[in-house]
């Protein structure tokens, strides 16, 4: 009885022992996102122009300048631009290598001293030799990205570009689709109606990402990503 009971003991002992090491290895297996490193804040509030007051009864004030025959376009920390993301990507790369070698040696007796020609007969060496290789490679990624998305400009750097950021967040049901967009804009790029395509922003940054259930449903669980990673084939 007592011996049942060790081996039991033992028994459980070794099971804890395998699901400890088993839970520790899936923790370090968790699946990692990749991140984008999108300007941070996505937005910004408009600051506030100290001028001092001129008493000339003009109804200009440089403070709160906007050209009068215009149309409205972002210039100042706070206001809004119109992205319209057009991103495309591809590229493939094709390479193709055959080497070729080969070689042969042939060797005959005709003379040996104290020999004649008769006991020699036809003795001779020869031998030959081919290499061949042939080997072939190619690779292809394609990405294409369009939307829309109305950024914040969050500063005015000193050559006059905007540095715009702008998120947009889409929730259905249980579902929530995120958008976030950075860059860099020449305020010659904005075109009428205060929108510039992304092909005209300097380092573009976009990120999409969706939480809940369909964004969970598409990941691999925890028990089978550790048998992925552990098991050799």
């Amino acid at each position: 009885m007592n011996r049942l009971v060790t081996r039991i003991g033992r028994s459980a002992r070794l099971a804890l022992l395998v699901g400890s090491a088993a839970l520790l290895g899936a923790c370090n297996l968790m699946p990692t996102v990749a991140k984008v490193d999108v300007a941070e804040p996505t937005s910004a509030r408009p600051v506030a122009v100290v001028t001092p007051g001129v008493s000339n009864g003009s109804i200009f004030q440089a403070g709160a300048y906007r050209p009068l025959f215009e149309d409205h376009r972002a210039r100042l920390v706070g206001d809004t631009l119109t992205v319209q993301i057009v991103e495309k990507v591809s590229a493939s790369a094709k390479s193709t290598s055959t080497v070729e070698k080969s070689g042969s040696v042939d060797a005959s007796l005709t003379a040996l001293p104290y020999q004649g020609v008769a006991a020699l007969g036809k003795l001779g060496v020869g031998g030959s030799s081919t290499n061949k290789f042939a080997g072939k490679g190619g690779t292809e990624n394609s990405n294409e990205f369009s939307g829309t998305i109305t950024t914040t400009v969050i500063e005015v750097l000193p050559n006059g570009h905007l540095l715009i950021a702008g998120e947009k967040q889409i929730g259905v049901n249980d579902n929530a689709d995120v958008l976030r967009f950075s860059g860099q804009v020449d305020p010659r790029s904005i075109q009428p109606g205060n929108s510039v395509a992304s092909a005209q922003i300097a380092n573009v940054r976009v990120e999409q990402r969706g939480r809940g259930g369909g964004a969970d449903a598409q990941k691999i669980g925890w028990l089978g990503r550790f048998f992925l990673n552990l098991l050799p084939i």
